[in-house]
């Protein structure tokens, strides 16, 4: 038996709006989304080494870094990676409320699970980048030998093999590293902040 209906949420004196001011920025969470090897990592922290030298408050939240630690418990069955993307959507929620530019870099193949990600902040504070990169090109890169041991049978429902990845339909940044650098496509999502105002508050 649930125990929720006896925990009342503590209302904090300071609000998002104040811990954001101070910091020069509108808090946000920029979720990269696509295949194992698209490059979501490599952007990311391409994107937040941008954010840093312009003196930007910000953290980054990485698939296999949290699988270490908060998510360790949790394997790669759809329950579990529904699970694990919630509970990275519940972080990035607590980074806005911070103040911070968050950076989520996971595969979060299931468009509703990200729709759930979206819901739980306002709607001007997540911005989804789609890293679109072909198959065919995330197999030959395949920098930690995943897809050949998922074309093995060693690694079940892996994404783009055994199990799907569906394509977000409402990507705010679409960015594609089979036709660009990832200096070009960093530059464009920091291009993309800085015009809409997260950077210049």
């Amino acid at each position: 038996m649930s125990n929720n209906k006896h925990i009342i949420p503590h209302e904090h004196q300071l609000c998002k709006q104040k811990r954001a001011a101070i910091k020069g920025q509108k808090p946000c969470v920029l979720w990269f989304t696509g295949l194992s090897g698209s490059g979501k990592s490599t952007l990311a922290n391409a994107v937040e080494v941008k954010l840093n030298q312009l003196q930007k408050h910000s953290y980054l939240l990485d698939g296999d870094n949290i699988r270490t630690g908060l998510n360790q418990g949790l394997g790669f069955s759809e329950e579990d990676r529904v699970e694990n993307i919630r509970r990275v959507a519940e972080v990035a929620k607590l980074f806005v409320e911070s103040g911070l530019i968050v950076l989520s870099a996971f595969i979060s193949p299931f468009q509703k699970e990200r729709d759930k990600a979206r819901a739980l902040v306002a709607n001007d504070e997540f911005i989804e980048i789609f890293v679109d990169t072909p198959l065919e090109v995330c197999q030959h890169r395949d920098p930690k030998g995943l897809y050949k041991k998922a074309i093995k049978g060693e690694i079940p429902n892996f994404t783009g093999i055994s199990s799907p990845y569906e394509i977000p339909n409402k990507a705010e940044i679409h960015i594609k590293t089979d036709k660009m650098t990832i200096e070009e496509a960093s530059q464009i999502i920091i291009q993309y902040l800085q015009k809409r105002g997260y950077l210049t508050c």
